[in-house]
């Protein structure tokens, strides 16, 4: 029976490190994540919005301010944690040259341990410009 023992010990300590792995990863991972995903969100939203009439009557490349908003919220949505509260912020978006700054700030769960509710919050930041030739 002492051997039965030791095996639910070894099974609930085996749990408790998973558990303790899965916060420590959503912790420390966050702020990469968010980081490239900003970044490759932007990127992508920024091509997405460029007006090609435009282009092809003037050969100067502009972007369509609400399409961006668009592209970028609905690709945001798409690809955002479920278990974090983000606030998203735009700043200096101007249609020629095309540029665009995001603000993002993001609140998780808190949560308790011994006593201590602790909670992360970050803001990432990211300024683009659309360069060069649109794809057609």
């Amino acid at each position: 029976m002492k051997n039965a023992y030791w095996a639910y010990w070894l099974i609930l300590l085996g749990m408790v490190i998973v558990v303790i792995m899965l916060l420590v990863q959503n912790l420390t991972t966050t702020s990469t994540q968010d980081y490239y995903l900003i970044k490759e969100i932007t990127e992508a939203s920024l091509v997405d919005a460029v007006d090609y009439s435009y282009y092809r009557d003037y050969g100067e490349i502009k972007i369509n301010k609400e399409k961006f908003y668009e592209s970028f919220l609905r690709r945001f949505a798409e690809t955002a944690s479920l278990s974090t509260t983000y606030t998203v912020s735009f700043y200096g978006v101007y249609e020629a040259p095309p540029k665009a700054s995001v603000e993002i700030k993001s609140k998780s769960n808190s949560f308790n341990v011994v006593g201590d509710a602790t909670s992360l919050d970050m803001v990432e930041r990211i300024d683009a410009v659309l360069e060069g030739n649109p794809v057609d």
